[in-house]
């Protein structure tokens, strides 16, 4: 059995005491869908075992299984500490995928949709103080339904070309942790370097009887410590940081702010005090970092900034989506960094929030993406909204996450090139974004085919002298069909966005015993690197690029156009590539 994941899974927002319930479960396939009319969830049947959260297509689960089996059952016993019995118990799921049922002692606590975002349920009123408890999690994930925000997850049992194995049920971390009835509901962090202030939004319960305790510091140093009484459910403050000290503004060097460079932290912690006693404390961080689009130039920290990013797909040798350990999240990052990219896109993935913690504490941008459908429906939209909007709330404190973007590739919306109504929807993801996060740059569909974007991102895996060729003008480069698709979609037009390479090069290297493919081939590590190098220094030669993505970091499963291999082996000297990058 596989080693189970074991760091604290929500790293933003992190309360000292919890038990992590990843491990050994008991598991069963339901493949005549019997299970309700049965009540699996008061008596499970006989069954095999499968180590959480890793899905039973993995064998890292133990079970390895690739074939459809669209309804999964989940079961394990817990106990907890008896000086928690005393406080509320809030059982989490990081993620399951992809329609999640979930009972505590044969009753149903909670009802979940969506394969990407977290959800959570009081199991209090269910917890049995006398016994050990039972948790029994009834999945459904229909194998072929495309209309499901299902990103790479082929709707075929055996992957193919771009496509690849599925993941169902449980794929990120189970835990759960004791809170008292009266605690901090959240907090939202929106840095203003201009002003020198970071503004902190708070939702915590209505009582008089309560005071709201701030502390944040920088390193050593605190600069904030702030007590005040709560009035409203809702609570909005904003500090200064700078307080007219200019080592701490952006004038001559990045001093406090967040990059890629000096990726700074702000450290903090909250809370909830009646009468003297705490009865909630949560550690947290934030960055201050300001990203913003100006005169047709992408900014960030209000200096022209050019985007060198990798494109990852966040999929792990039996593991597929769920990172084995920690250490694979961060040394992702770490290689990427180590090979000159300053960022990554994360395509058709939510990822882990144990990522964008690494990202933020070693200096590395992300675009945020949501994972799409494969074809459209009034259904698809509604499941689309639903949890994009959650995909936006759990990762808006992060610093490193610069953009966010809902489509890709028309993906789901295939006809968004002349048909209103796919693009009023993919307008409409734009618009939506905007108005729960007013600080990022929204694409309203990656690639081509834009209706209104703040970054005109261009797919183009053509050849370097079709590169150099295409990106000499701006007219030139809006007028341009990659694999024959306008760049705006009919009705829309170019409006002075920054213009970027957002997917290119893709070469092909085959190392090992791995069939596979690419938009383009090598026999060897040096014409590798010297692929790598035309493909780039034409992007370089260009006055119009803001900035690229290069496909891929890894390769994955059949699709072998990695710098990496799928087992994160180097292809070529990842110096060489460095090289290139540090050129810009």
């Amino acid at each position: 059995m596989s080693t189970i994941r074991n760091e604290y899974p929500r790293p933003q927002f992190v309360r000292k005491e919890w038990l992590n319930l990843n491990g050994e479960w008991d598991f069963a396939f339901d493949d005549k869908n019997r299970g309700l009319k049965e009540k699996w969830y008061k008596e499970f049947p006989q069954s095999m075992k499968i180590v959480v959260p890793f899905a039973y297509q993995t064998e890292k689960s133990g079970i390895n299984d690739h074939s459809f089996h669209d309804v999964v059952w989940y079961r394990r016993t817990f106990t907890v500490s008896e000086d928690w019995l005393d406080q509320e118990l809030i059982l989490h799921f990081g993620a399951v995928d992809y329609k999640s049922w979930v009972y505590i002692n044969g009753e149903l606590v909670t009802f979940h949709e969506g394969g990407n975002t977290p959800f959570s349920a009081n199991i209090t009123p269910h917890y049995n103080r006398d016994r050990e408890n039972e948790i029994v999690v009834r999945v459904e994930d229909p194998s072929e339904d495309v209309t499901i925000p299902r990103g790479k997850q082929y709707w075929h049992e055996q992957s193919a070309s771009i496509f690849y194995t599925r993941t169902t049920g449980i794929w990120q971390p189970v835990w759960l942790e004791p809170v008292s009835e009266k605690k901090i509901e959240g907090v939202r962090f929106t840095p203003d370097i201009d002003r020198g202030d970071i503004i902190v939004e708070y939702d915590v319960p209505k009582d008089t009887s309560l005071t709201i305790k701030t502390t944040i510091s920088f390193g050593d140093q605190v600069l904030v410590e702030e007590e005040s009484k709560v009035l409203e459910s809702y609570i909005k403050r904003s500090y200064n940081l700078r307080n007219r000290f200019t080592d701490r503004s952006n004038v001559h060097d990045d001093g406090w702010y967040w990059t890629p460079e000096n990726p700074n932290l702000f450290d903090v912690n909250i809370k909830l005090v009646s009468e003297g006693e705490v009865l909630d404390s949560v550690d947290t961080y934030f960055g201050m970092r300001k990203v913003s689009i100006e005169n047709g130039k992408f900014k960030l920290n209000n200096k022209p900034y050019f985007q060198k990013l990798v494109l990852d797909q966040g999929y792990f040798p039996g593991a597929l989506l769920t990172a084995p350990t920690d250490d694979d999240l961060k040394g992702d990052i770490l290689v990427s960094k180590e090979m000159g990219f300053n960022g990554a896109r994360k395509h058709q993935k939510v990822e882990d929030p144990r990522y964008l913690y690494w990202a933020d504490k070693l200096g590395f941008l992300v675009w945020g993406e949501m994972a799409n459908c494969s074809e459209y429906s009034e259904e698809a939209v509604r499941r689309m909204v639903t949890e994009w909007v959650d995909v936006v709330k759990r990762d808006y404190n992060h610093p490193s996450l610069i953009v966010w973007v809902p489509l890709n590739e028309s993906w789901g919306i295939s006809r968004v090139a002349y048909e209103k109504q796919q693009q009023d929807h993919a307008t409409s993801m734009y618009y939506l974004t905007k108005s729960i996060d007013t600080t990022r740059p929204v694409l309203s569909n990656e690639g081509w085919e834009h209706t209104i974007s703040d970054i005109c991102g261009i797919h183009n895996y053509n050849s370097a002298e079709h590169i150099k060729k295409s990106y000499e003008t701006v007219e030139r480069a809006i007028n341009t069909e990659p694999a024959n698709r306008v760049i705006y979609a009919e009705g829309y037009e170019y409006r002075g966005e920054p213009i970027l390479i957002t997917e290119y090069g893709g070469i092909a290297y085959q190392v090992d015993e791995q069939d596979g493919w690419g938009y383009s081939s090598v026999k060897s590590s040096e014409d590798l690197i010297e692929e790598y190098r035309k493909v780039t220094e034409a992007i370089y030669h260009s006055d119009i690029l803001q900035g690229f993505c290069y496909t891929q970091l890894t390769d994955v499963e059949q699709e072998i156009n990695g710098l990496l291999t799928y087992n994160r082996e180097p292809k070529c000297d990842l110096a060489k590539i460095k090289e290139i990058n540090d050129q810009k």
